[in-house]
C-alpha cells in the first residue's frame, strides 16, 4: 500500500491489541488487492447503552487505482445483541474483502457472463 493505514478511535480505547487486529486485517485483504492506495479505519463507540444492536460502529475507506473508492461499514442494529467490537470489526473487514473481490474481477474483466444459449435454457416455458 502506497499510504499507512491510518487508524481513528472516536470514544474507543486505542490499545496495540486493536491496532495489530486492524493491520492483520488490512494485510489480508491485501492478498485480494495488492495495489490499494490507501485504506482508512474508523472504530467508534456511538452509544454507551444501547437498547439492541452494538454500541459500536467500523467503518473503512479504501481507494484502489485508477481511481475507485470503496466504503464499507459494520453498525450492528436490532436483533444483534451487544456484539464485540472484535466481531463489528470483522464484519467489516468482511464486507469490504466482498467489495475488493468484486471490483478486482470487474478490473481484470473475470465477471462471469452468460450466453445466449444459458439464458434461453433459464427461461420459463410458455403456457
Amino acid at each position: 500500500m502506497k499510504i499507512p493505514v491510518e487508524i481513528t478511535y472516536r470514544d474507543v480505547e486505542k490499545t496495540d491489541y486493536l491496532d495489530e487486529l486492524i493491520n492483520k486485517k488490512v494485510a489480508k485483504l491485501e492478498r485480494y488487492c495488492n495495489y490499494m492506495s490507501s485504506c482508512r479505519v474508523v472504530v467508534e463507540k456511538i452509544h454507551d447503552r444501547p437498547k439492541s444492536g452494538s454500541p459500536y460502529r467500523v467503518r473503512l475507506d479504501i481507494t484502489v487505482p485508477p481511481g475507485h473508492e470503496l466504503a464499507a461499514s459494520e453498525n450492528p442494529q436490532e436483533g444483534v445483541q451487544y456484539e464485540s467490537l472484535e466481531a463489528v470489526i470483522r464484519d467489516a473487514f468482511e464486507a469490504a474483502r466482498r467489495q475488493l473481490v468484486e471490483l478486482v474481477q470487474r478490473q481484470r474483466d473475470e465477471v462471469k457472463t452468460h450466453t445466449t444459449e444459458e439464458i434461453d435454457s433459464y427461461s420459463v416455458p410458455q403456457i
